[in-house]
């Protein structure tokens, strides 16, 4: 007979004494706040980390193989040798393609037409060479067509480098800007670039600058600087090429200046800022237009012609209308029309606005999906590019005619392995919160599923910054509906579904909502027979994982497993420190813990405070050593607390990633890893076979 391995140990993290204070007096307890180095190099830090990871290696062991299946099956959907739908700009077609088994983007294009020579702009699986990340942000061509600037990263810490080249040669020049915004705008003179300077410690986007092509980095122009630490930053040129212009963006409030693209000199501010007033700004055809949600709390379009005063509110001329049950999420500008992303139902449509009045809606034939603007880089067309997908179908491309109506299939992603839309069922659900309020749910399975009460159920939701979870097709989605898996998106508070009153609804000082939509969501699924009782997953990550974090101390029983990735747990330490990157920007999203009111809601639910001794589900955790979203730190206290507190014999696992940051594994395929480690772990926790 042979005995059994014994099991593994999890690691049990060192305590050390530390207060954290608050302004006003108030002190917190915090035995693990050693475990952040900003450094990232304490030698007992480290070998925590490394013992975690050890410890989800040896409790990872009996998934292992599943877990390799996993990624055989998703990885085995994606074509590997895909191409964009190429699109033109200045007689250019531009496009990029994967080649087999790489697991990077080959930027190229080619003059007047698709038959032409292809001139490779990036190759950046070569780029990515010796570094175990690689992201490209902003790739900008000058207007000439001759040079190419771009912004990457090699760490994952989001500090990008900015460099040019000569495409003809493929000559990288001298110039070279480090720890900038991945976000670049040339100026008409084909040698200025214009680029966002961070903030080394706290990583905010700080000032504007100006470079120009054989200069040092040392010479550079000061072109803006933003004094408030609560407003990002973005430089972009206008539809109609004629101006370079300077967006800042708080969360309640914006601010545009903009200046002749051909002769840049001071930038004019469209508007002055003003607490909870919004506004983009764009200009074509002669005039600006702008949506904002000065009195119009879904926001609407209003226009202003050339000459006119921009910054006289009073003037502004009504484009679109405000609707209280339509929100304003996004438009484009064409010669002859308007091209608008709105959200009606908690769905994202598109329409269509002439410059006759005349507005059309594009059509779509399922009860949940969504529709986005795509790539339309000359507005002088009247061809309309769009995206749309939904549960069940890959992501399409479609362009129509404004004029004419006609419709054309450009694209739709192929799903390798005999995937067929028709073999699942995508449904649009309305549960109804513990306040009364209808949460709209987004759920997709596959036919032949019986709603008795005894399958296996994932639901994932985000909730926060007004950002919107759109029912979108996923490859790696189609292994648990394979499986038998009910799959769910809760469309909570906190996102901007429903338009502005839902985000509202569900941050500051009504966070709460976000997690009791959660839980209630579940409860309702449960209870029409979506799912067993026992046999419920939940997901989310970053913001999201503070969503998990809630639910996980506030209703435990209901979940069986709950999966965390890069997870916003520690609120308040955070909160507190405006040394760490994002705080300052995130007041008005969480609120300022230096003042009590908001301290002691925040500490309500808090996932890091709130650890309490009693069971847990099974829980995933993961995080990057380099994330500068959410510090590592966090969610390695986290699961810290939660080792020495929790009363159940359920599996805690924890994944560091030592060499990426909050996005994760970079490259095509390499996300599919974690997706399918995480995946297989739950699957086997909810006894799916």
């Amino acid at each position: 007979m042979t005995a059994s391995p014994p099991s593994p140990t999890p690691p049990v993290a060192a305590t050390h004494p530390h207060a954290v204070k608050a302004p006003f007096g108030a002190v917190r307890q915090d035995e693990y706040y050693w475990l952040r180095d900003d450094t990232r190099k304490n030698p007992d830090m480290l070998a925590y980390l490394a013992a975690e990871n050890r410890y989800a290696d040896a409790q990872l062991a009996s998934s292992k193989a599943l877990n390799e299946t996993l990624y055989k099956e998703i990885t085995a959907r994606i074509k590997q040798d895909d191409a964009s739908v190429p699109y033109r700009l200045r007689g250019y077609w531009y496009y990029s393609r994967f080649e087999t088994g790489k697991d990077y983007a080959i930027v190229a294009r080619r003059k007047g037409e698709m038959t032409a020579p292809e001139e490779i702009l990036h190759d950046q699986n070569a780029m990515a060479d010796d570094h175990a990340f690689f992201s490209v942000g902003d790739s900008e061509v000058s207007q000439d067509n001759r040079l190419l600037a771009w912004v990457d990263d090699t760490v994952g810490r989001r500090q990008y480098v900015l460099r040019v080249k000569d495409i003809a040669s493929g000559k990288v020049l001298a110039d070279e800007v480090p720890n900038v915004e991945p976000n670049i705008v040339w100026a008409d003179d084909n040698k200025t670039l214009y680029y966002i300077e961070k903030d080394p410690v706290t990583l905010l986007s700080k000032r504007v600058k100006a470079h120009v092509l054989g200069t040092p980095a040392s010479a550079d122009t000061l072109v803006y600087e933003e004094k408030d630490d609560t407003f990002y930053m973005h430089v972009f040129r206008t539809r109609s090429d004629k101006y370079l212009c300077i967006s800042v963006e708080s969360t309640v409030s914006s601010e545009v200046r903009c200046t002749p693209a051909a002769d840049p000199g001071r930038f004019a501010v469209i508007a002055p800022r003003q607490r909870d007033v919004e506004y983009q700004a764009d200009h074509l055809g002669g005039r600006w237009v702008i949506r904002t949600n000065w009195k119009a709390r879904n926001f609407r379009l209003v226009q202003v012609a050339d000459g006119a005063p921009l910054g006289d509110k009073a003037g502004w001329k009504e484009l679109v209308p405000h609707d209280d049950k339509v929100f304003i999420e996004d438009y484009e500008l064409f010669d002859g029309f308007v091209a608008i992303e709105e959200r009606s139902g908690g769905l994202l449509r598109l329409r269509t606005l002439g410059t006759g009045g005349k507005s059309d809606f594009v059509a779509s034939d399922e009860p949940a999906y969504a529709m986005n603007l795509a790539t339309n880089a000359e507005p002088n067309t009247p061809w309309l590019r769009y995206s749309y997908n939904s549960l069940t179908t890959p992501n399409t491309t479609y362009e129509v005619n404004v004029g004419t109506g006609e419709r054309k299939l450009l694209k739709r992603d192929p799903v390798l392995g005999g995937y067929d839309p028709a073999n699942y069922v995508t449904e649009r659900l309305w549960a109804t919160a513990r306040d009364g309020v209808k949460v709209p749910v987004s759920v997709v399975y596959k036919k032949g599923f019986r709603k008795d009460g005894s399958a296996a159920l994932l639901q994932y939701a985000y909730g926060s910054y007004g950002l919107s979870t759109d029912p979108a097709f996923s490859v790696s989605t189609v292994s648990l509906l394979d499986r038998g898996v009910v799959y769910a998106i809760a469309h909570i508070r906190g996102g901007q579904e429903m338009g502005r009153a839902w985000y509202d609804d569900g941050h500051l000082m009504h966070k709460m909502n976000s997690f009791t939509d959660f839980i209630d969501v579940t409860r309702f699924l449960v209870k029409e027979g979506y799912a067993a009782p026992g046999r419920v997953a939940a997901r989310g990550g970053s913001a999201g994982g503070l969503l998990m974090g809630g639910i996980a101390n506030m209703a435990p029983q209901d979940y069986r497993v709950i999966i965390a990735q890069v997870p916003f747990v520690d609120v308040v330490t955070t909160m507190l420190d405006e040394s760490i990157p994002l705080t300052t920007n995130e007041y008005d999203e969480w609120g300022n813990p230096a003042q009590k009111p908001f301290y002691d809601y925040m500490l309500s639910y808090s996932p890091y405070d709130n650890v309490a001794k009693h069971d847990y589900p099974a829980m995933y955790v993961g995080t990057g050593l380099w994330d500068s979203q959410v510090q590592y730190y966090e969610p390695t206290k986290w699961v810290a607390r939660l080792r020495a507190n929790k009363t159940d014999a359920h599996p805690l696992v924890y994944r560091i990633n030592m060499e990426a940051g909050h996005g994760g594994k970079s490259g095509r395929f390499q996300k599919y890893h974690e997706t399918a480690e995480q995946y297989a772990f739950m699957l086997q926790q909810l006894a799916v076979p």
